[in-house]
């Protein structure tokens, strides 16, 4: 068979997929307005079930009321003991007596419920809303702790804004746990789908969510701060944070379409799956923020681990991929089986890539907390991190290996993943190859930058934040990258200078810097009295607190130097750290400067010297 018969019968099945689940749409579109105009009929039938079950709407509705507030009363009472007993005690201690306060309320609510219905469908309903109501506690509850875990430590108590988000998400979680407990209760009693689907969609579904978009607009700043995390941010993670509300309200439509086409298809999705779906995609920001704040202290405790600060790094990302995961299996596999697709091989397939997607990040946060450990390492020799002071070496070649590991590992990721999906990916490591290779060839100058700068690092030649001067340009390295070097000079003009036209390097950050002077003074000038000024002022600049910790070497005298003219030139000199010399000159000059005054010294100008020509002589 040709791969252009196999084409057309693969579009030809999708086309009868596309068709068929067209047809059990209308047909499931059909069958819910048909179940909407028997609801009176199913009312009738549902109070006769109650009414043979030794039971009545409106003594369940009572029933439920008392086991509702029994249950809540116990557990909000134990909750206030348990914040007067751990208001000073860790966060672990308060979570585990609240959450035996849940247990006791549960147990209390489920024996409530035992003596108030007979062991039947009565009974099932009310245990039913005890353990929605603790649901809805434990929900709340955590909602409240992730939120408020994501700020500062010093703001958690005091941040109104997320109080109020906190709030709002509470009430609309709570109208939909209510409502999912409210469809459930209906299921119980073998109510008919058009009661149910009444319930679930006009009394459940689009009050969540417009209490949801509404949330979601009002607070927008407060869900954009979550989203954007800490300074300093990335380009990428700003523009997401400004999206995010928008991105949230458009996943809420998509969300409550997909789940009414679900339900029109014949596969409704499970509520209680929909809201944690909707909690997760709501929360994650906030979560991702107290999860990195974590990761990040612990990184910077010496006694963990590479492999452990990694794997606390990657837990970011596998909240991410689970996130993803459960949309997909909530929203992509029932319209999917609506639709008629077999998805044994794509839950295979996703499963794979995710595999792949959480050893890539593990092995990228590897490296990047390798780079981490290696700077805080280096951190000592830089001056604190401080703009302009040079750099370790380690501080300058690890960052560009970093940068070659992590793509090294992206690539070798995304071709994994093509793999594990069936591509054949040696085409398309030829055709990069081949590529790559006429690039070689026709981008001489690039290959030479390339392998010149990897030479120069070898070396050692120039660090991060060192003052060079290059054969084309002079300046502090700002940036290193794999072609080029980037130089800021005195007046903030930055000069970017491939690797191959760098040509002589001149270091003037490396070790020491010897500051030479000269002084003109009469030829009758007592030069052992110029020698006894130098060595005083040269004691007083080693005692000044401020220049002290520069100086190497300090000023003296290194006596006649020249004889121009009738005229002493005397020479000094300091030895200082490199590119803390100028504080120390200038400290030099003005104590000589006085000196001289106090002592008669007088300093003579360098002559000026004029050629005559032709027509002024004679």
């Amino acid at each position: 068979m040709s791969e252009e018969t196999v084409a057309d019968l693969d579009v030809n099945s999708a086309i009868l997929s596309i068709e068929k689940g067209a047809d059990g749409f209308a047909a499931g579109l059909r069958a819910r307005f048909s179940a909407l105009s028997d609801l009176p009929g199913e009312l009738a039938n549902l109070r006769s079930s109650m009414v043979g079950a030794s039971s009545s709407p409106v003594l369940l509705s009572l029933a439920i009321v008392l086991v509702v507030v029994l249950t809540a009363g116990t557990f909000l009472v134990l909750a206030l003991q348990v914040n007067k007993w751990t208001a000073t005690s860790a966060g672990w201690r308060r979570f585990g007596l609240s959450a035996a306060a849940m247990g006791v309320a549960l147990t209390v609510g489920l024996v409530a419920a035992r003596m108030l219905a007979p062991p039947a469908l009565p009974l099932r309903t009310l245990r039913l809303w005890v353990v929605a109501t603790v649901v809805v506690f434990v929900v709340l509850y955590l909602t409240r702790l992730i939120l408020t875990a994501s700020r500062r430590p010093e703001v958690r108590g005091r941040s109104f804004h997320v109080l109020a988000l906190s709030r709002d998400l509470s009430i609309a979680i709570g109208w939909a746990i209510v409502g999912v407990a409210l469809v459930t209760t209906l299921q119980i009693w073998d109510a008919g789908p058009g009661l149910r689907d009444l319930t679930r969609t006009v009394l459940m579904a689009i009050p969540a969510y417009l209490l949801l978009a509404g949330m979601v607009w009002r607070h927008k700043r407060t869900m954009a701060a979550a989203v954007a995390g800490p300074h300093p941010r990335s380009r990428w993670r700003s523009r997401l944070s400004r999206c995010w509300p928008a991105i949230v309200i458009g996943f809420l439509v998509i969300t409550f379409v997909s789940s009414q086409t679900a339900l029109t298809l014949g596969a409704p999705l499970p509520g209680s799956a929909v809201i944690v779906t909707v909690l997760m995609l709501l929360l994650t920001p906030h979560l991702d923020a107290m999860l990195g704040s974590w990761a990040q202290r612990k990184l910077e405790v010496p006694d963990i681990s590479i492999p452990a600060a990694a794997g606390r790094q990657t837990l970011r990302f596998a909240i991410l991929i689970a996130a993803f995961s459960m949309l997909g299996v909530l929203w992509a596999t029932p319209l999917a089986l609506g639709l008629g697709f077999e998805l044994r091989s794509v839950a295979r397939d996703a499963l794979g890539m995710a595999l792949i997607a959480l050893v890539a990040a593990f092995l990228w946060n590897v490296v990047g907390t390798v780079t981490e450990r290696a700077v805080l390492v280096a951190g000592p020799t830089l001056g604190g991190g401080e703009p302009g002071v040079p750099r370790s070496r380690l501080g300058t070649i690890v960052p560009l290996i970093s940068a070659v590991g992590k793509s090294s590992i992206l690539a070798l990721a995304l071709l994994s993943i093509l793999v594990s999906q069936g591509v054949n990916v040696w085409p398309l490591i030829t055709g990069l190859s081949v590529f790559g290779l006429a690039i070689g060839f026709g981008s001489q100058t690039l290959v030479k930058d390339v392998v010149s700068g990897l030479f120069f690092l070898i070396d050692d030649a120039f660090r991060f934040g060192e003052y060079i001067e290059t054969s084309g340009a002079k300046g502090t390295v700002e940036k290193i990258s794999i072609r080029s070097v980037s130089l800021r000079n005195s007046r903030g003009a930055i000069a970017t200078v491939p690797y191959g036209q760098i040509g002589k390097i001149q270091n003037f950050s490396r070790d020491w810097a010897i500051e030479k002077l000269s002084f003109r003074v009469a030829f009758d000038t007592d030069v052992e009295l110029v020698r006894r000024l130098f060595k005083k002022i040269g004691q007083d600049i080693a005692a000044d607190p401020e220049l002290a910790p520069d100086l190497i070497e300090t000023f003296k005298s290194k006596g006649i130097g020249d004889v121009e003219d009738g005229t002493l030139i005397i020479k000094a000199s300091f030895t200082a750290k490199p590119g803390k010399q100028s504080m120390i000159r200038r400290a030099a000059l003005v104590a000589v400067q006085t000196a001289f005054r106090e002592n008669g010294i007088k300093a003579v100008p360098k002559p000026m010297t004029t050629n005559a020509g032709p027509a002024d002589s004679g």
